[in-house]
C-alpha cells in the first residue's frame, strides 16, 4: 500500500501516527510552510459533546495511543444571555491551544510522527489519487469534499478572534449567547494561561444577517469582555475567517479515498467545537485501511452526533434573546449540572429528539 495523506493538520496527523503504529508509512503533503501555520485561537474539548466519553484526553492516551496536553482542565463554564448567567462548575473538559504555537495540538501532534511531510504543497486530489493506492482528505474544511460532489453544506459562518493580555483564571470558560452582540451565534473567551487568552466572535451567515457588519460586531463585543471583566485586555493577535462552511460528507468513504476531519463534518453546527470528533476520524480512516475496522462503520457515531448538533443549531435559530434568557436561567443549578454532567444520557441526542417536533413544525429542518 502507499498512502497519501492531504493535510497535516489534526485528523490527518491523527491518521498518519496510527498507520505508523501498524507498520504503515504515509507521504504527507501540506500546502502551508509548517504544521500548525495557521492564526492562533483558543478550543475547547467539552465531554458534554463526546458521549459517553468524559475525559477526552484520557480516552486518546488510552484507547489510541496520541498523546496530548491540554492548556488546562476546564473546572467552570461562565454562560452569559442578555439578561441572565449561569455558572456550571465540576471537570467540564479541557482548553488547548490550535495554530502555529509550539504547544499548539497540531504542533503535538507532529512530533509523534516520522513520516515524510511535503511542505508548501501543490500536489492536487487528482493527481494523488492516480499515484498512490488511498487518499486520505485531510484538508480542514469541505471545500475539496464539495468539489467532488460528496459534501452537504448546511451553513457558513464568519468568526473573528483575538489573543488578548490580562489576568484569567485558566480553569474557567466564559461564553456569552446573546444576539445583540452576535446575532444566531455566540462569543467565547478561552485562556491560554493566566496572562492570556483567546476571544471569538462567530456569528453564522444567514439571511437575517445581511445587514449585520462583522467589524461592528466585533468592537461591540469587545468592549463588552472588557467592561465585564474589568480589564483593558490588549490585543496582540487577530483572526478573521469569512464564509467558513460547515456541512458533513455523503460519503465518509468513495473507493480508497477517506474524508477526516472537517472535510468530512466534524465540526458541529451547534458550538462549533469538533477536535475530539476530528482526531478520531483519522484514527478510523487508519484502522481501515490496516484492516483493522470498517471506516463506514466506525463515523457512524460522529455522523449521528453531527445530526443532532445541526438540530440545536437551528434550535438556536428559531429563538430571541428572550427565549435565550429562559434557557440560561434554568440552566443554573440542577438542570445545568445534569446536562454538563451525565453520563447514562447522550445530552446531544436527547435535546436533539425533544427539539424535532417543534423543527419540523416550523419548517426548520430541510435536509430531513
Amino acid at each position: 500500500m502507499d498512502i497519501a495523506i492531504m493535510g497535516a493538520g489534526l485528523s490527518g496527523l491523527a491518521c498518519a501516527i496510527t498507520l505508523e503504529k501498524n507498520g504503515v508509512k504515509p507521504t504527507i503533503f501540506e500546502k502551508r510552510r509548517q504544521i500548525g501555520d495557521r492564526f492562533i485561537n483558543g478550543e475547547v474539548l467539552l465531554a458534554i459533546f463526546a458521549f459517553p466519553i468524559h475525559d477526552c484526553i484520557a480516552s486518546l492516551s488510552d484507547e489510541y495511543g496520541i498523546y496530548l496536553k491540554p492548556t488546562s482542565n476546564i473546572q467552570q463554564i461562565k454562560l452569559h444571555s442578555k439578561n441572565e448567567k449561569a455558572l456550571i462548575s465540576g471537570h467540564i473538559g479541557f482548553t488547548n491551544i490550535r495554530g502555529r504555537e509550539e504547544d499548539s495540538f497540531e504542533s503535538q501532534l507532529g512530533r509523534q510522527i516520522k513520516s515524510p511531510i511535503h511542505f508548501n504543497s501543490e500536489a492536487t486530489y487528482e493527481q494523488l489519487v492516480q499515484k498512490f493506492t488511498h487518499v486520505v482528505m485531510a484538508t480542514g474544511d469541505g471545500a475539496y469534499a464539495k468539489k467532488t460532489k460528496n459534501f452537504r453544506e448546511d451553513l457558513a459562518v464568519s468568526i473573528k478572534g483575538a489573543t488578548v493580555e490580562g489576568s484569567f483564571d485558566p480553569y474557567s470558560v466564559i461564553a456569552w449567547i446573546d444576539y445583540d452582540l452576535a446575532p444566531y451565534g455566540y462569543g467565547f473567551l478561552i485562556p491560554y494561561s493566566k496572562n492570556e487568552a483567546s476571544i471569538s466572535l462567530a456569528v453564522p451567515d444567514l439571511s437575517e444577517n445581511n445587514n449585520s457588519n462583522m467589524n461592528q460586531l466585533w468592537d461591540s463585543f469587545y468592549q463588552k469582555v472588557r467592561k465585564q471583566l474589568s480589564q483593558e485586555l490588549p490585543i496582540t493577535d487577530d483572526f478573521h475567517i469569512t464564509n467558513y462552511p460547515i456541512g458533513i460528507c455523503e460519503s465518509p468513504r468513495i473507493g480508497n479515498t477517506f474524508y477526516v476531519g472537517n472535510c468530512f463534518g466534524t465540526n458541529m453546527p451547534f458550538m462549533g467545537f469538533g477536535q475530539y470528533a476530528s482526531i478520531l476520524s483519522g484514527v478510523y480512516a487508519a484502522y481501515d485501511i490496516c484492516g483493522l475496522g470498517n471506516y463506514e462503520e466506525l463515523m457512524k457515531p460522529i455522523r449521528k452526533s453531527y445530526e443532532d448538533s445541526i438540530v440545536l443549531r437551528r434550535a438556536m435559530e428559531q429563538l430571541s434573546n428572550e427565549g435565550l434568557d429562559q434557557i440560561i436561567r434554568s440552566l443554573q443549578g440542577y438542570w445545568g449540572e445534569k446536562l454538563f454532567h451525565t453520563k447514562k444520557v447522550n445530552p446531544l441526542k436527547l435535546l436533539s429528539y425533544l427539539l424535532r417536533p417543534f423543527l419540523r413544525m416550523k419548517g426548520a429542518l430541510p435536509n430531513e
